[in-house]
């Protein structure tokens, strides 16, 4: 066996398991090494720490890795006492191996399908007792699996249930099996870790932050700068206080929302019902849920009855979804494939019903427990977010050593300059190393996180949430937005346009209302194929069945008290439902009226199936029916040849062109006999009699059309990702000006690999657009005379991903709709576009969003909760008006965060001129001077910079991401430089002065102070950081000009007056208390401001030319380079290729028309 998490099996001498195992994959787990310890190398590392007083473990808790590879020695896995992992960050954590003793023998008893996976786990150390060996990491367990040589998600022993082995736990567990479950599984509690005030502050106070302020105070006290130190002490000490309170108030409130414990009923082997607590549940044990419903503390599928669930705390979505049993089947059990049939943790159960005798209320099993639930993942991904791969706050760091240089040199040539002087060997050090404290501004990183502050605040404000305060700056660098259709670019309610039910001659008239319908099988598909129920009266569920049901006057029953009268009425057959026609006359003469109709299975809608269907009874039970409902496609693949009408593909192409939102319902008899509580759905869902067409009319939302032209004019991309019908999508996109009227739709259609035939791809224009010759079109295709989109649908983007991957890329830089795209494909498309460098935003309203919204750099949902786990954004906003609110926020949020920086590395380079100039003649700054530039002067400046709000426009340009850039490189340089000068001037201006006095040269530092060295160098430096304020503050394009930032102007204005008095007027009290010379010369003193004022106008303008690209021509020395992006790179190509796009072209995988993109 090898030291890492691929393992070697002995027997065979090969890798196992492969590489690629589930669970190796990065979602699962990542690289182990194991490593055992050596009990001298940690007595030595004890007596070293002694010795260095803390500092080799300080070094350690920055770097555990070190710590790991000092103290032990690496060693098999199966060894192991201490683990180094690498997750799929590339980031490296340090857990701890745990044993726990669990009762022999008791696996024997257990008879389950995973007994072989639990007896590896546990018989590794089998002498006199038997140990669990496991780790716990990021609130996931993770479990030693002797046979794969590996330690494992313990989910893993239950990965591999059927449908068929959960419905085979509905007798129940027994305490014994229960109780080693529980051993293994670990208690089901999403326990997030509050840590204690000690701690917190003990981990606050190793922060290298705050590391450094301590190593910056002791030599402030040394050097006797005694009150700025003191005063510093206090502000760290306020700052770790309010530090240590928001951390672990945020910590609680997010423990009281994850922490959840009730009592729960439980089923027991023996048949007895059990209460227990929700802590003590294991996967497998059988649950009892109520009627009237609970909030679940567990992942569970449901085997028996229905319930109705509010799963707005997961995914935003407020609409109640209706839970159906999970078929006894042999499928591999899957908690998101079979969403419809699983109760997730978190979420609310409004309503049980139907599946207990006796008594109302449903049962089932639960699947996963604690992390491993969905509530689990999403807490996680709270507590452990993923790392932000932005370039920003890359270069923030690097930045940081370059300044370190910096003042590496500085400290150098003051230790030169100080040896000569033959000062102290303290004065020596102290004067040195003093420099480093200046030149590396400590508050650099906190400083630039207040530009984001103020966004969030702003946003918050006008009705959007943020969780993940970082990406608010990532919002500023988006260059394509992805957006769902139905709920976010049109309306949530859909109106009933019409039903055209299937004639003996094809389609019979349209029929715009279905309350025309003469009774038969299409009327009652409209009324009875949907999951609407009833709580205290009130209709629930999708607002298009809702709407379908309302448009038939069918009314909605459900049984009530003495169920056996409503099964009676229908053949005895077990009644979920009762749909009632209307009363009234009918409105065919002749024909019979409309019967009750009994719901007694459901099949919900899937959005990998495209259908939904139910089984119903007949009044007296004389006759049984399917009904399915899905989209017009999928529904006539199921259905029977000769009953699907010969126009039905040109009728669905008319409606959907016409922005219709367009059903199919088919039926088939089944027999009434039979048990239909068990029916298959396979069996129900195939060999149908297409019965018709239903088109309801969606409207897209008024907001929608000019938030999309707002992004188009700031040059940012628009797509329309849905799970609608292709040629309806492309009508909305059209309505909402994503596509323009003088712009061409060019369908991609990639048909998959059979027994028959080879995969294909094809590009062909839309029907409109046949009239015009295609070599004229492929002429200004070429030739840039004509815009186009490419449409394509989930099928064939599943088909382009796994046959032509070379071509993938090109689709997707053209592609503007995405059609009949699942939850997973969504995710899939929003990874895809990233791989191109794209920055994308995601913006939905549904559960089927929640993995694109969570994989976008910026997801934005919109719901009414204040705040949604399921993405970093919520927005209060039903419409799309959100997004450009968010752009802008995130761009004015970022050239403020690029203010700030380059204002505290001013700052920072600023007093560094002043003391560098200053040692030189033998003097330094005062204990109070060093005290107004750094409080009064820089810290309000830096914190109301940011108070600006954004641009009202979004603009084509995106503000700069990178700090290790020309123009900041090159800017801070001149500054630097005329900062220098100006510093200098003063100084040389005072020396040649006649009235001038040397300072003593036998003192050094601050006994030589008060002196006119002293003096006119820190007058000088005063103006600088007032106007450098001025200067890197940022306003167009992306925000507001400065005047609107009034309580910066305000301070401006002040710190200016103030530091006018200081050189003109100081004072006794002033002079005495800022050791400043006394000047008599008022002549003197203006020519100071004057040489300030001077010093400010250069300053701007050299600015304002490079803004204008002053620095551009040094671009030119390296000449013309490729951007880094690979989407503006393979944009270029495409736009100088003579053979894309090949229009009407069949083309097959070998063929190589193809432009590569390196």
């Amino acid at each position: 066996m090898n030291r890492r998490g691929s393992a070697v099996d002995p027997q065979s001498g090969l890798p196992s398991p492969s590489p690629r195992d589930p669970l190796f994959s990065t979602d699962s787990h990542m690289d182990v090494q194991g490593f055992k310890r050596v009990r001298w190398r940690v007595w030595l590392c004890c007596l070293l720490s002694l010795l260095s007083l803390g500092l080799l473990l300080i070094i350690f808790h920055w770097r555990p890795r070190l710590g790991v590879l000092v103290r032990c020695r690496p060693c098999p896995l199966a060894l192991a006492d201490v683990l180094l992992l690498r997750d799929s960050f590339g980031e490296q954590h340090v857990v701890e191996v745990q044993t726990e003793e669990i009762e022999e023998g008791s696996l024997d008893s257990l008879g389950q399908p995973e007994e072989a996976e639990w007896r590896d786990n546990v018989q590794l150390h089998k002498e006199e007792k038997t140990l669990l060996r496991y780790y716990l990491f990021e609130g996931l367990r993770y479990v030693w699996l002797d046979r794969k040589g590996a330690f494992c998600r313990v989910s893993v022993l239950n990965e591999d249930w059927t449908c068929k082995d959960l419905n085979g736990f509905q007798k129940g567990l027994s305490p014994r099996e229960q109780s080693l479950r529980r051993s293994t599984f670990g208690a089901n509690l999403i326990d997030v870790p509050v840590k204690s005030y000690m701690r917190l502050l003990f981990e606050e106070v190793l922060n290298p932050f705050y590391v450094f302020q301590v190593f910056s105070i002791t030599l402030w006290t040394i050097d006797s700068y005694y009150f700025y130190a003191l005063c510093i002490f206090i502000i760290s000490i306020i700052s770790i206080s309010i530090s240590l309170y928001e951390t672990r108030k945020q910590s609680v409130t997010l423990r009281n929302m994850a922490r959840f414990i009730t009592s729960i009923t439980l089923r027991r082997d023996s048949g007895e019902e059990e209460s227990v607590s929700s802590v003590e549940l294991v996967p497998g044990d059988c649950l009892m849920i109520p009627q009237e419903g609970l909030l679940m503390p567990c992942d569970a599928a449901l085997l028996a009855g229905e319930c109705l669930v509010n799963e707005s705390m997961l995914t935003g979505e407020s609409v109640p979804v209706l839970k159906t049993p999970l078929p006894a089947d042999d499928r591999k059990y899957n908690s998101e494939a079979e969403r419809r049939h699983t109760l997730f943790c978190g979420t609310s159960i409004i309503q049980a019903k139907g599946g207990r005798t006796g008594s109302n209320g449903a049962v089932a099993v639960v699947t996963s427990t604690g992390f491993f639930t969905a509530k689990g993942d999403l807490v996680s991904s709270i507590l452990y977010p993923q790392p932000i791969n932005f370039r920003f706050y890359k270069d923030a760091m690097k930045f940081l050593l370059i300044l370190g240089v910096v003042a590496l040199i500085g400290t150098i040539y003051i230790f030169v300059i100080l040896f000569k002087a033959n000062v102290t060997w303290l004065q020596l050090v102290v004067r040195s190393l003093d420099i480093v404290t200046i030149v590396v501004p400590p508050a650099l990183p906190a400083a630039i996180t207040a530009g984001t502050i103020y966004a969030q605040r702003r946003l918050k404000h006008r009705g959007i949430f943020c969780i993940s305060p970082p990406r608010i700056n990532v919002c500023g660098k988006v260059s394509v937005f992805c957006f769902d259709k139905t709920g976010t670019l049109t309306e949530d309610g859909l109106d009933v346009w019409g039903v055209m039910e299937k004639g003996p001659a094809g389609f019979s008239e349209l029929v715009p209302d279905p309350k025309l319908l003469p009774p038969g099988h299409m009327l009652s598909a409209l009324a009875c194929c949907h999951t609407v129920t009833l709580l205290q009266g009130q209709q629930l569920g999708d607002p298009l069945e809702l709407k379908m049901v309302e448009s038939t006057g069918w009314t909605l029953q459900e049984p009530e008290g003495d169920r056996d009268v409503v099964d009676t009425e229908f053949g005895k057959h077990k009644v979920l439902a009762v749909m009632r026609p209307p009363t009234q006359q009918p409105l065919f003469p002749g024909v019979r009226t409309s019967e009750p109709v009994a719901i007694v299975k459901r099949f919900p809608f899937s959005s990998a199936l495209q259908r939904m269907s139910v089984v119903t009874v007949a009044h007296r039970g004389r006759s049984a029916l399917a009904f399915v409902k899905g989209s017009p496609e999928m529904v006539a693949s199921l259905c029977l040849a000769d009953t699907v009408p010969a126009q039905f593909s040109s009728t669905l192409r008319n409606f959907s062109t016409q922005g219709l939102r367009v059903l199919a319902l088919a039926c088939k008899p089944v027999d009434v006999n039979s048990d239909l509580i068990n029916t298959d759905r396979g069996e129900v869902e195939k060999d149908l009699q297409f019965l018709g067409l239903l088109m309801m009319k969606n409207l897209v939302k008024p907001e929608s059309a000019k938030v999309i032209n707002i992004l188009k004019l700031a040059q940012i991309r628009n797509i329309m990702v849905t799970g609608d019908n292709i040629l309806t999508a492309v009508n909305v996109a059209k309505s909402c000006a994503m596509v323009g009227s003088d712009e061409k739709v060019i369908f991609v259609t990639v048909t998959p690999h059979t027994t028959q035939s080879m995969p294909t791809l094809r590009f062909s224009l839309e029907d409109g657009a046949a009239q015009t010759s295609t070599d004229a079109v492929n002429q200004s295709l070429y030739q840039g005379g004509y815009g186009y989109h490419l449409a394509i649908n989930g099928k064939s983007f599943a088909a382009l991903c796994d046959h032509f991957p070379e071509y993938l890329p090109k689709v997707l830089m053209k592609a503007t709709v995405f059609a009949r795209m699942s939850p997973d494909q969504k995710a899939q498309l929003v990874k895809e576009l990233q791989k191109l460098n794209y920055r994308v935003g995601m913006c939905g309203d549904g559960a089927n969003d929640c993995g694109a919204l969570r994989a976008a750099d910026v997801g934005v949902s919109l719901s009414e909760a204040e705040a949604s786990v399921a993405s970093p954004f919520t927005s209060k906003i039903d419409n799309i008006s959100c997004v450009p609110l968010l752009i802008r926020e995130g761009r004015c949020s970022l050239v403020t965060s690029f203010s700030l920086f380059r204002y505290m590395a001013l700052y920072s380079l600023i007093q560094f001129c002043s003391v560098l100039i200053l040692n030189t003649v033998k003097t330094t700054l005062a204990d109070f001077q060093f005290l107004f530039c750094d409080l009064f002067l820089v810290t309000t400046l830096a914190l109301f910079m940011g108070k600006g709000g954004p641009s009202e426009d979004l603009y084509p340009c995106r503000p700069p991401a990178s700090l290790l850039s020309l123009p900041v490189f090159g800017s801070l340089f001149l500054y630097t430089c005329l900062i220098s000068l100006g510093q200098l001037a003063s100084f040389f201006i005072t020396t040649t002065q006649d009235w001038f006095i040397p300072l003593n040269s036998t003192v050094f530092g601050i006994e030589n102070l008060p002196n006119m060295e002293n003096t006119c160098v820190f007058n000088l430096s005063g103006y600088q950081y007032i106007f450098m304020a001025v200067v890197v503050t940022k306003s167009y394009p992306h925000k507001k000009p400065l005047y609107h930032n009034v309580i910066f102007l305000c301070f401006l204005l002040v710190h200016s007056a103030v530091m006018t008095c200081l050189v003109l007027y100081p004072g006794p009290f002033f002079s005495q208390l800022f050791k400043l010379f006394s000047f008599t010369d008022m002549n003197f003193k203006m020519l100071l401001v004057a040489v300030a004022a001077l010093n400010f106008l250069v300053c701007f303008v050299v600015e304002m030319l490079i803004d204008l690209g002053m620095l551009s021509f040094l671009r030119l020395l390296r000449g013309n380079r490729p951007s880094k992006k690979q989407y503006k790179r393979l944009n270029t190509l495409l736009s100088d290729s003579t053979s894309w796009l090949p229009l009407n072209q069949t083309l097959t995988p070998t063929d190589h028309s193809v432009i590569y993109c390196s």
